[in-house]
Formats: C-alpha cells, structure tokens, sequence
C-alpha cells in the first residue's frame, strides 16, 4: 500500500473537538458524551460509510458503540477489529486519553474508505471504558465482545487505540512496573504494542508489519495480563471472549503526568509524532487484513 496522507493538523481538529471544544465526556457529563458520538457519526458519514449505532442502558442513560465496517473482497466473514473509547473519566477533557486514540482511529478510517482489504476491518468506537465501568459489566467493550461472541463473528485479531500522543526524548520520561525498567528503555519516544501471551503471535505480525511501514520507535511486550497496565483498556474484553487482541499505547501514566487530570488537555498532544504512528498502523492494519 502507499505511504497514506494522515496530516497532523487533521488529527489536532478531531482532538481539539473532543476535548477542547467538547470536553469531558462520560454518562455523567450525558450530553457532552452525545455530542462525542455525533461527531464520530458526522465524520464517518462524511467518509461514506454506514454506521451502526449499538445502545444499551447503563444509569438510565442509554449509550452506544459506534461502528462501521470496511468489507472484505475475499474473506468477508474474517474480520481485523480497531477500536477506541471515546469517554473521557471525569473531571477530564481526555485529550490524549483517549482523544488521540479516537482521532487515530478516525484518520484511519478515512484511509480505509479508499481501499479493498481481502479480510474485513472493523472500527468501533467504544462507550465507557472508564471508571466506574471499567472492568465491569457495563464497560462498553466488554458488551460488545460478549455480542460478537454470541453471534459468532470471527474476529482475527483485535487493536485497541488507547493513548497514544504524548512523546519525550528526556532520559528518565520513561517509566514501567517491575521488572520491565531493566529491559526496556527510559526515553519516552516510542509508541508501544502490548499483548497477553496467547494473542503474542498476532501482536508480533503487527509489530513486523508496524516496522516494515515506518520507522517510528516501537516496543513491543507479551506477557502475562496481570502485569499492572497490560490489561488497562478495551482489548481485555476481547480477551475475555477467547479472542487475539493487543493495545496500542504510549504506555500512559508510566510516561504521561496528566494522565487522568483536567490538565489533560490537546496543547499536550505531539501531533507529528501522532502522524506517524498514524501512518504506520494504517500499513499494519493492511497487512493484517491481507494476509
């Protein structure tokens, strides 16, 4: 595939819709999380595709999934999954958490609109996967991989978009739990694969596939999800499901120090940086839906 055109003055005006102009987003805060969703919805549209709203009550506030589906020629029943949570946790405007994961996503999508991938490729955007849904029930991932199971949809691997624009080349930017500070470097410029032990080999096509399509810094770790941080996103609902899923990260709060603050905010974001990765995940997924 082409080097994809993903332009870092388009992923600040997704970042800056989200969490500058709308702000934190979250059952809590119900119409600013609606207008979230209808700003994912416009921009989808715009791009051509049909979206599939999933609602569901939680608090007596009925939330969706977002999704939109970029068919398959060949495989069609087999299916490359992309996703990210468009909530913010409260008391933050979320912009690279998980703003920046949403406006990947999206720039991702207008790519894709473009393309014929032999597999199909699935977008979703994921409603509460914050506190305090997170890891329970009502998360919105957890609901959706329970669906998909249910209805038997063969999900070949599964990337989750969870903060991912904040970058640093200081010594010391980078932190990790034990034992990974002894193996891993402690300059915060890479983008991060992060997977369980059964869905290693799919991460690791990914990360071949990531170096084959740019060459931003890249590190990748499969290892056990009770790890502090393996788990801390949408993917360990697929898990859950027997599904192969892997995240995609700056590493969050063992890097970014607003992570989960009001100072979370779209001035902080490394939008080149963001571009990058951008560009290199759209050739990832590719290859993924190729092979």
């Amino acid at each position: 595939m082409e080097p994809p055109k993903i332009s870092a003055d388009a992923l600040r005006a997704h970042v800056e819709k989200l969490a500058g102009e709308i702000g934190e987003r979250n059952v809590f805060t119900t119409a600013m999380l609606a207008r979230a969703a209808d700003y994912i919805e416009r921009t989808w549209r715009t791009q051509g595709y049909q979206v599939m709203r999933r609602p569901y009550k939680v608090y007596n506030v009925t939330c969706s999934n977002l999704e939109i589906t970029c068919r398959g020629k060949d495989e069609p029943n087999e299916i490359i999954l992309v996703g990210a949570h468009y909530d913010s946790v409260a008391g933050s405007p979320g912009a690279n958490d998980n703003g920046s994961g949403v406006a990947a996503m999206l720039e991702m999508s207008r790519v894709f609109a473009t393309l014929a991938p032999r597999r199909t490729v699935r977008f979703v955007a994921f409603v509460n996967e914050e506190p305090p849904f997170f890891e329970t029930e009502q998360m919105g991932s957890r609901v959706y991989a329970k669906t998909a199971k249910t209805h038997g949809d063969d999900i070949r691997g599964m990337i989750c978009l969870e903060t991912m624009g904040y970058y640093s080349n200081q010594r010391g930017s980078q932190r990790y739990p034990f034992p990974f500070n002894l193996f891993y470097p402690n300059r915060g410029n890479f983008i991060g694969f992060v997977s369980n032990l059964r869905s290693r080999s799919v991460m690791h096509c990914a990360v071949r596939a990531f170096r084959a399509h740019s060459d931003f810094p890249i590190e990748c770790c499969a290892t056990w999800a009770r790890i502090p941080g393996v788990d801390w996103s949408d993917h360990a609902s697929f898990w859950r499901e027997g599904y192969r899923a892997f995240m995609v990260t700056d590493t969050a709060p063992f890097r970014y120090r607003h992570y989960h603050t009001d100072q979370d905010t779209p001035d902080k974001i490394d939008y080149d940086s963001l571009a990058r990765v951008t560009r290199g995940l759209c050739g990832t997924i590719a290859s993924l839906a190729a092979e």
